[in-house]
């Protein structure tokens, strides 16, 4: 069986472009790369951005790609640590009944989130961007039937932090894939 063989001198141009694409350089910073994010989608909360990047520990040293991971796992993260809070609350002494129907709900909600950035972490690592953005674009919508719950149970939510940070987390993540197109 014969392997297909590209021409010397694509493979040229392909690293050359790869080398100097200014989001694979070695520059690339989380800074470089969130205010890179915010220019194209202005719903990115630079700061949020940034804080959130150099929190985790591997993205000094990560390019656009690798970024775009991270910002999907901490995307998961926060999921997590909002299923944490859930139950947190619901073990609280006082907390109603409709609350906990409502926070009962948020959890599978929240679980739902976590998966669904794990999942685009995957296919972002496999260069799958649009399914990976697909993936991502459904944590926006969980949140928000999340948010719908305790509005239509008529009661103040309990996750405003959390909706918000997921939300930002998602537009993060939906932005920096867009970098390394």
């Amino acid at each position: 069986m014969r392997s297909a063989r590209v021409p010397t001198g694509k493979l040229l141009l392909i690293a050359a472009l790869t080398a100097f694409s200014p989001l694979n350089c070695a520059d690339a910073t989380p800074e470089s790369t969130c205010k890179a994010a915010a220019d194209i989608d202005k719903r990115v909360n630079y700061d949020f951005c940034v804080s959130k990047l150099l929190a985790h520990h591997d993205s000094t040293e990560a390019d656009a790609w690798g970024l775009a991971q991270i910002s999907a796992l901490i995307g998961a993260n926060n999921a997590g640590d909002a299923m944490e809070d859930i139950k947190a609350l619901l073990a609280k002494p006082g907390t109603g009944e409709k609350e906990r129907s409502v926070l009962g709900h948020a959890g599978d909600l929240y679980d739902r989130v976590a998966t669904a950035f794990i999942v685009a972490h995957d296919h972002i690592n496999m260069r799958r961007y649009a399914a990976g953005k697909e993936k991502v674009a459904e944590t926006v919508g969980f949140v928000r039937q999340c948010d719908e719950a305790f509005a239509k149970a008529g009661v103040s939510s309990l996750l405003k932090r959390e909706s918000a940070d997921s939300v930002q987390l998602a537009i993060i993540c939906t932005a920096i894939t867009n970098l390394i197109k």
